[in-house]
């Protein structure tokens, strides 16, 4: 009895580990001699794509327990390299991973430390798979987070432009066009705005992972009985990807993710301009707080809106992102070509770049204060006929054509710029010497207060 248990406990010891890549030395498959310097550098990317290292394990835990189910491995197998994937994973987390010199990838550096933790158990996983549909499958479970953090940080800014619109909004300020002074609003209609075209940009990017390209193996399929079903279920994909080629040639996914994040982008930069705009002398209409402000080396009054000129340079490189993906792609053979490695250096500046973008934003906003008799003097300024469009709507009133409102109510502004004053300082027959229809209520029209009460419409 006791020298069939000790028969069963050596039949359960682990078979020694294959050499490491790194211990092979000059032993590479088919290839004969060490990999050149140069090729060996380019062709590295560990240091980049070592972020993937949790959809990774999560990928490579779910790919051993649908071999185990489908009879490829088994069952101590499967548990030794789930329990080894664990400690790989903690490895990560805690910092205590150790990179060698044979870690090509984030995939080869975890299959490499499960080979020396499990011994040739680790060396089983990759039946069924390749490094192509595996990356393949890594990369569009890493979307599915790095879409919700940006869209989180969307939402926390626009909480941001809310709440200045909940304290400040009734102030009223002119708004712009061909950064002309053109007519009255409030403020918080302006941040709302921003509100909203934020909310585009959130729904832009908006990803959920649809197709597993797990099991589409180098590009052809695989020929074990692999159930992609369960791997795409247990993973969160809603079904498999249909084709093979298409699951490991294609970054539509990724393309579709990066042009949400430059949708916002967009927006952010053109915030940034607007607080550039507004916070320097020649407007005075905002003020960033000091702990948002930046120095000058030489100028000791300056105090820089830094943080918002960056919102607008900062969209260069998010938008810089999609291009390369789209440029990676075309004219690129259909099937993987190394090429692809230089997806996820586009995706991680992106996503850095947003996320430092909407940070700043946050901040500047919560930092923000507005000068609401600064605002008024613009208004008021006779020079800028910030009223003429209300003028004109008085006439469309009264029956007259707005073709024909329009005209008058340009003589009536040339006459003014010519004498130095404003439309409310003309008296009412001056103004009906450029249109009869025009009445006395006219007075009740020609007034901020007056136009922003007319905008009732949705």
């Amino acid at each position: 009895m006791a020298a069939r248990k000790a028969g069963r406990r050596r039949r359960r010891t682990p078979e020694p580990a294959p050499p490491s890549p790194s211990a092979r030395g000059q032993v590479r498959g088919r290839l004969v001699g060490g990999l050149h310097p140069a090729i060996d550098r380019v062709n590295r990317s560990f240091e980049v794509d070592r972020r993937l290292w949790a959809e990774d394990v999560r990928g490579s835990m779910a790919h051993a327990r649908m071999l185990g189910a489908r009879g490829v491995l088994g069952r101590r197998a499967v548990a030794r390299i789930l329990r080894g994937l664990a400690r790989v994973a903690e490895e990560f987390r805690t910092g205590r991973f150790v990179a060698r010199p044979g870690d090509e990838d984030v995939h080869m550096a975890v299959e490499r430390r499960l080979i020396e933790l499990i011994g040739a158990d680790g060396g089983r996983l990759h039946a069924g798979r390749s490094r192509n549909d595996q990356v393949a499958t890594d990369l569009r479970l890493y979307l599915v987070g790095a879409a919700a953090r940006a869209q989180a940080g969307v939402r926390r800014v626009q909480r941001a432009l809310v709440a200045l619109a909940a304290r400040d909004g009734m102030l009223a300020l002119p708004f712009y066009t061909h950064l002309q002074r053109a007519q009255p609003v409030l403020l918080g209609h302006w941040l709302l705005a921003y509100v909203e075209m934020l909310e585009g940009d959130r729904r832009a990017l908006a990803y959920e992972a649809r197709e597993c390209p797990l099991g589409a193996g180098a590009g052809a399929g695989s020929g074990f009985p692999l159930d992609r079903r369960q791997t795409a279920r247990e993973l969160g994909f809603a079904r498999p990807s249909p084709n093979s080629l298409e699951a490991v040639a294609s970054r539509a996914d990724l393309a579709r993710v990066l042009a949400g994040m430059g949708d916002t982008a967009t927006t952010l930069s053109r915030l940034g301009a607007d607080l550039v705009l507004w916070t320097s002398r020649e407007f005075g209409f905002a003020r960033l707080g000091d702990a948002v402000s930046t120095g000058s080396s030489i100028m000791p009054q300056k105090r820089n809106p830094d943080g918002a000129e960056l919102l607008r340079a900062l969209a260069v490189r998010v938008h810089a992102a999609w291009l390369r993906v789209q440029e990676l792609q075309r004219g690129l053979p259909l099937g993987y070509s190394k090429d692809l490695q230089e997806d996820k250096p586009a995706l991680f500046d992106a996503e850095d770049a947003l996320a430092g973008m909407l940070d700043a934003a946050e901040a500047m906003l919560g930092d923000l204060t507005f000068d609401g008799a600064r605002m008024q003097a613009a208004l008021k300024d006779p020079a800028g006929f910030l009223l003429a469009t209300e003028a004109a709507d008085h006439l469309v009133r009264k029956g007259v054509p707005f073709r024909a409102a329009h005209e008058a109510v340009g003589r009536l502004v040339r006459r003014c710029e010519a004498t130095g004053r404003g439309l409310g300082d003309l008296n009412l027959a001056e103004l009906r010497a450029a249109h009869p229809a025009f009445g006395p209520e006219v007075r009740r029209a020609l007034t901020v207060e007056g136009a922003l009460a007319a905008r009732r419409a949705v």
